[in-house]
């Protein structure tokens, strides 16, 4: 296989292929095809996904599965599941799998089965968990806890937070989660503001227990707490951590007792399945929680047995490498119809964009001559209508678009819902069908306008449409629902990585800043003087070492 995908023959003919599908629009596409709406949509018991509005036909579909079978997509989905060191830069495995297999089957990393070391940290968070949902894991005073504070970042904030909003119905009464990630004080405080220490639970998320927002957080977050309490013996019954570092933690004054474990092989982005969800299962309860696990085994089975042509992750993702490698889309939008999934984009911001935002392939050459990584983004619907839709609709630049929706809500009020999804289906029918000139025209003539004003508004009315969108509707968000929908989105990424021959599983991107913060933190102090910066950077360092210009 060559290392390049543009080097592929399916490359090639998807390259021609694209020029003759560029001034194809999706009306004819439809009109041509009575059956192109059911037989371009696909079901996973209550999950459906409708791909019929894009711009495809079988002629590309079929050239699109030729790529993923020459990048040997096959092997790589096997080998991923299999436990082998795909993580090429790191030596590692790349198993997300390994967290939520509810079969128990074997699997191996460097040669062990890592299914009963999961199996144990599942069970002692059942265990931890439960009594602190019971009421049974005091404060330091003797009292329940009612409020769970995440100390994370990255990873160990986005999964554990999106997964806790998008199932706020299933939370325990009394027992409220809350998470900070950023080390701007004021996440902190505000969120500590309001809380009684005598009845709160930290939770420091950090493999390595030396992640220095985590760590700023958590050290502030122990001072108030002993601060309020008055002992330092406050620590031990009010911080937990999820870590591999023992002895810090020790240190740190959390028992060891309440640490929970996890490993090399799961990456941050993809932990939310680990003991990183151990806020989740506060909130939700152990057997919600492994209703979340369930849901995405469900998916990982799915993607490791169906045919390419009937897999909805492979689909999807080949739908967005069709874009992005040859029609120039730089961005996709995710547009959940349900607030409860407002945290959705932002977590899988980083699942896409941190493992597949590179330049470099996982050989070491430099990627040339295609784009990798789309710049993910959205908002929820309907209040997104009213923001960034305009670009979609009219805009210069092609967004292909996901919109998900329940077909149920928790909170049947009135005829809300009935709306929400009326907007989801008129939103992804405009974007296709858009409005021509002579539908315009009369449009405006239909209103009464006198010719004059008909031309002069005519061009402002006219919707391009060919906008493409998925459709993904299931019947409720509840946790196994909602476990299936992160597992598909997992593996898309997964699977564009393997087309555009990157390693998904690494982040170096994410290291170059945070060591040049660690070489400036000392100068913004005065305690080192500025030294081999470029002007700008040195002009800045001066500027904040003199502080307020009005003090």
């Amino acid at each position: 296989m060559s290392t390049s995908p543009t080097d592929e023959e399916a490359w090639r003919a998807l390259t021609a292929h694209a020029a003759t599908m560029r001034d194809v629009h999706l009306r004819t596409l439809f009109a041509d095809d009575p059956e192109r709406a059911r037989r371009l949509s696909f079901r996973l018991d209550d999950l459906l996904f409708d791909f019929s509005k894009h711009r495809v036909t079988d002629e590309t579909m079929e050239a699109l599965m030729a790529l993923a079978r020459q990048r040997d997509l096959p092997a790589w989905i096997e080998r991923m599941f299999t436990g082998e060191n795909i993580n090429v830069t790191e030596g590692r495995a790349g198993l997300p799998d390994a967290l939520r297999n509810r079969d128990n089957r074997p699997i191996r990393v460097d040669g062990k089965n890592v299914v009963p070391v999961v199996s144990a940290v599942l069970a002692k968070m059942r265990k931890f968990t439960d009594r602190v949902r019971a009421g049974e894991h005091t404060g330091h005073t003797g009292e329940a806890i009612t409020d769970v504070v995440n100390l994370g970042i990255g990873g160990s904030d986005l999964g554990p937070l999106m997964v806790c909003e998008a199932l706020e119905p299933y939370w325990k009464e009394g027992l409220t989660p809350h998470f900070v990630s950023n080390v701007d004080g004021a996440h902190l405080g505000r969120t500590l503001k309001g809380l009684n220490p005598a009845t709160t639970l930290f939770i420091v998320a950090s493999k390595s227990f030396s992640t220095e927002e985590t760590l700023t957080n958590a050290r502030s977050a122990r001072s108030w707490l002993v601060e309020k309490l008055g002992s330092d013996k406050a620590v031990a019954k009010h911080f937990v951590a999820v870590s591999t570092n023992h002895d810090a933690v020790k240190e740190f004054g959390i028992d060891p007792a309440n640490v929970f474990e996890f490993w090399d092989w799961v990456g941050g982005r993809y932990s939310l399945w680990s003991a990183i969800g151990l806020p989740i299962a506060c909130a939700i309860g152990m057997d919600a929680f492994e209703e979340l696990l369930l849901g995405a085994h469900r998916m990982d089975a799915h993607f490791r047995s169906a045919p390419l042509e009937e897999n909805l992750p492979v689909i999807g993702a080949m739908l967005g490498v069709w874009y992005a490698s040859f029609f120039g889309a730089s961005s996709h939008a995710v547009l959940p119809y349900d607030q409860s999934l407002h945290r959705l984009p932002a977590w899988l911001q980083q699942a896409d964009m941190e493992s597949n935002g590179k330049r470099t392939r996982r050989d070491g050459d430099v990627v040339d001559g295609y784009v990798t990584g789309p710049i993910v983004w959205g908002e929820p619907g309907t209040n997104a209508q009213h923001s960034f839709f305009q670009l979609l609709h009219q805009g210069t630049r092609l967004v292909p678009c996901d919109l998900l929706a329940p077909l149920v809500s928790h909170y049947p009020t009135g005829d809300h819902h009935r709306k929400l999804l009326a907007n989801l289906v008129a939103q992804a029918e405009a974007l296709m069908i858009g409005r021509t000139e002579e539908e315009a025209r009369a449009e405006l003539e239909a209103s009464g306008l006198d010719a004059e004003e008909v031309e002069r508004l005519l061009p402002h009315k006219v919707f391009e449409g060919n906008r493409p969108s998925t459709t993904i509707l299931f019947d409720r968000l509840d946790p196994k629902t909602l476990g299936s929908l992160l597992a598909y989105y997992e593996h898309r990424v997964f699977v564009q990585g393997v087309i555009w021959g990157l390693n998904s599983f690494d982040q170096w991107g994410v290291e170059l800043g945070k060591v040049l913060a660690k070489r400036i933190l000392p100068e913004l102090s005065g305690a080192e003087e500025p030294s081999g910066h470029d002007t700008s950077t040195t002009a800045l360092i001066r500027l904040i070492q003199a502080g307020p210009r009005s003090e």
